[in-house]
Formats: structure tokens, sequence, C-alpha cells
């Protein structure tokens, strides 16, 4: 029996990023900020949190009040800075926060609020964040660091490291130590797009980048 041959069936329009960021139709994000060549995947929600330049947030994805540096890779379903529930108190249920919803107070629990949104995650330049992932609240993850799928991150994370499992330990560097210094100190993140552009062979080839470009 003959066999089709289907090319392409139903892919997504194809995106060319720019100065302004790129955010899907179904994506809620509130209080905000952006740099240029950023984009937010399908239903993810952004709340509270910096999105540096050419950094990007794959579908269904979480991000409460999280400082991405430049280049950060999110991939799908990651959850970053979760709701938690005030232990200490008599119950553990939000109508002690979310009173207002429940028509139990006139206003909710601002001050919980607030103390919630100065748990922020910090998320260094080029970091690798794997799918299903979830970041709880108040960690860094360093500069090239790896998170992996699935893991579930308590601690804060070195630059470079590659961490996984729940909860997330040390699998092991990208790099020998000297290796990443040198990565460093070309700041690489801070060149411009047109740097990015004349420079993109030298990407290809760790040995050709350090080469040219570490002091």
């Amino acid at each position: 029996m003959p066999h089709t041959e289907i090319a392409a069936y139903n892919l997504p329009p194809s995106v060319r990023l720019g100065e302004a960021p790129t955010l899907a139709a179904t994506a809620i994000v509130r209080d905000s900020r952006f740099g240029r060549y950023t984009q937010v995947g399908e239903h993810s929600r952004l709340e509270d949190s910096l999105v540096d330049d050419y950094s990007y947030i794959c579908n269904h994805c979480d991000l409460m009040s999280v400082q991405l540096g430049k280049f950060v890779n999110i991939a799908s379903m990651v959850r970053i800075n979760p709701g938690f529930h005030p232990m200490e108190r008599p119950t553990l249920h939000h109508f002690t926060y979310r009173c207002q919803q429940y028509g139990l107070a006139p206003e909710d629990d601002a001050d919980f609020f607030h103390w919630r949104r100065l748990q922020r995650v910090t998320i260094g330049h080029d970091a690798w964040i794997g799918q299903n992932a979830v970041i709880m609240p108040g960690l860094s993850i360093g500069n090239g660091a790896v998170v992996g799928s699935g893991s579930v991150v308590t601690k804060d994370v070195p630059a470079y490291a590659i961490v996984g499992g729940v909860a997330a330990k040390l699998i092991r560097y990208r790099f020998p130590k000297s290796i990443a210094e040198a990565i460093e100190s070309t700041a690489w993140w801070d060149w411009s797009h047109e740097m990015l552009a004349e420079r993109m062979a030298e990407f290809r080839d760790l040995r050709s980048f350090l080469a040219k470009y570490a002091p």
C-alpha cells in the first residue's frame, strides 16, 4: 500500500523576533518588563517579572516575581516561584489572604502578597531551565547553569552547574573552572545584535570562540 508523505501539517506560523516582545495571544502578562528579541509562548502566565534581551519562555509556563537575565532558555511547563501557604497560621487555606474572594473581608491581605513579591527568583544569563522543572521562591540560578527536566530546585544553583532530580542536586559542571571563567570574561551577552551576527561562526565552536574573544 502506498504511503502518503506529508511535509508539514498544521505548523504554527514562523515568528520573526524584534525590538518589541512577542507575546502569544493566550499568554497572560501582568506588571512585567521585556527586553529586545524576547518571546512568551502559548498559555504561559507571567507576573511581576523581568525578561531581559533574547530570553524566551515556552508554552504553559508560570512565572511569578522572576528576574531573567539575557539569553535565558525556559522550556515548556516550567513553574518558577510557585505560590505557597503560610504554615504558621491556624489554617493553610488561602481564605486568610484571598479573603475578598470569599466575602470574608473588604480587601485581601496586602502584607502577605507584598512579602511574596519579595521572594524573587533570579536567573542568570544563558541559563537553561528544562521542561517541567520547578524552582522554589527566593533562589538564584547562575549564568550558564542547566536545570534538568522534572527537577525541583530548592537551593541556589552555581554558574555553569548542571543540576537535576527531586530535590535537585549537582550532577556536574559544564566546563572546567578555567574555561567557565574565560567564557564569563567575554560577557558576550552584552554584545550588540550586530556583533552577535558577525561572530556567529565562533559561537558554534568553543575553542575558536575563546581563542578569539577571551582576554
